[in-house]
């Protein structure tokens, strides 16, 4: 089932809104783009190792690549914030809301600190976006704090927290131990103006260029694609409900399902009655179907065997996260998890990942001198010197590409901006009270600020919308 399909017997009004979300979060992403290029290609440039063009286009590429390989762990943190229950029902025009109201926020707040040359974190602000509508929606609703996936939300709180920490210790410790190793005063000191670096160490830097470009795509890439996901099931949560990429997976849930309950029952476990009733539902619905497309349209059926699906993958993690589970049990639960039940409802459609590595590239190739500027002369008294861009952008891809592995979002611009902080105290090239601040300010106030711009426009989306 294709997007086309998904789309027929939409009325004028929700096509239009639906059309508008998908632009607004591929504008996000292209913005997302030219935010944060200066993040990869400030040391390129500023060390003369490649004229800004061809630094840009080929930062835009390895972006590209990173969307294409860096697979969907982060996109589903991000989708994972809100209780995506929130997002189903659209009888009251909340999901329309909720989904429009955080990627305004977004591009409002990327857009405005850009244009100020602030180089903030896009994770941020998406984050406080989602934030801010699961509060706002679920403060509408009298739900207290229920909108938003708090374990989550910590989660992910704790690596943004970290990972500048990381940044600025790292860099700082590999500029020391270039000092020790490598004894060229060239390498520490800010070039002449008409100065080029030595081979070994341009040829460093375009390789630091590409790995934090590519990074940057294979994490924040990442986020575009949880963005549109929030859009596709926010406005066509039915058809979205379950795998439109593989939708043959039918049969394998099913079996997997009652595996699981034969499984644990051999082993003395108790299934809770919930669990029970989702895989008595999956028996009966996927009986005899040999892929989700065969599930009836006219009823949410759909939807109700993806939460059955989520109901027994909770019940299994707890399972496998208790230490008295036998090895043995644990592992093959573990595997039935990962590798039948989540795929059936975590996955993004081709035509989402392809959108998004288009936009994100596209978005690399424009826009990069005001970031640049502060990054490479505002954050030091001393422009940067070729190790210092080197050692920075170096513990930026391994810290970022590390974080898309795991799951993690993490800001690529707060990761190198403090990689660079750091490499100018370990060189004793001092900082720039003034950049810090206002750097530090943006890192502190986009979360605040987002989360209450998202509430805002949701309660005034409410409003008109009734």
């Amino acid at each position: 089932m294709n997007f086309l399909d998904a789309i027929v017997g939409l009325s004028p009004g929700p096509l239009i809104l639906l059309l508008v979300a998908l632009g607004t979060a591929f504008a996000f992403e292209f913005i997302n783009g030219f935010h944060d290029t200066a993040n990869a290609v400030t040391t390129v440039i500023y060390s003369r190792s490649l004229p800004p063009v061809a630094a840009v286009v080929y930062s835009g590429f390895l972006n590209f690549l990173g969307v294409l390989l860096g697979g969907t762990a982060v996109a589903f943190s991000i989708v994972n914030l809100l209780p995506v229950d929130l997002l189903v029902d659209a009888r009251s025009g909340a999901a329309l809301v909720m989904v429009l109201s955080l990627l305004l926020a977004g591009v409002i707040w990327n857009l405005g600190t850009w244009y100020i040359g602030l180089p903030v974190s896009s994770s941020h602000t998406l984050i406080g976006s989602i934030v801010g509508v699961g509060l706002a929606n679920s403060l509408w609703t009298g739900q207290s704090l229920a909108g938003v996936n708090w374990q989550e939300c910590l989660k992910v709180g704790l690596a943004l927290l970290i990972s500048p920490l990381l940044g600025f210790v790292l860099a700082a410790l590999l500029l020391l131990a270039l000092k020790a190793t490598v004894r060229s005063p060239r390498l520490y000191q800010p070039p002449p103006e008409h100065d080029r670096p030595p081979g070994w160490i341009r040829t460093l830097l375009i390789g630091t260029c590409g790995g934090v470009s590519f990074a940057h795509g294979s994490n924040d890439g990442q986020k575009g694609m949880g963005l549109l996901l929030l859009v596709l099931i926010g406005f066509l949560p039915l058809h979205y409900a379950l795998t439109v990429t593989e939708p043959h997976r039918a049969p394998e849930v099913r079996a997997a399902a009652l595996q699981i309950r034969e499984k644990l029952s051999s082993q003395g476990y108790e299934l809770p009655t919930p669990v029970l009733e989702a895989i008595q539902l999956l028996d009966q619905e996927l009986a005899e179907r040999s892929s989700f497309d065969e599930l009836p349209r006219e009823r949410e059926v759909r939807w109700e065997v993806r939460q059955s699906i989520m109901t027994i993958s909770r019940h299994l993690k707890a399972i496998t996260a208790d230490p008295d589970t036998p090895p043995q049990l644990r592992q093959e639960l573990e595997q039935l998890r990962k590798q039948t039940l989540l795929p059936a409802v975590e996955y993004v459609p081709t035509w989402v990942v392809m959108g998004t590595a288009l936009a994100l590239g596209m978005g690399t190739c424009i826009g990069y001198r005001r970031i640049v500027i502060t990054i490479a002369e505002k954050i030091g008294k001393q422009h940067l010197t070729y190790a210092q861009g080197a050692a920075a952008e170096s513990v930026a891809a391994i810290t970022i590409l590390l974080a898309a592995v795991t799951g993690m979002p993490v800001s690529t611009t707060h990761v190198l901006s403090s990689g660079v902080a750091g490499t100018m105290v370990a060189n004793r090239s001092g900082v720039q009270r003034h950049t810090l601040i206002k750097i530090l300010t943006a890192w502190v106030l986009t979360l605040p600020a987002t989360i209450c711009l998202a509430g805002i426009l949701f309660v005034l989306g409410r409003l008109i919308n009734g």
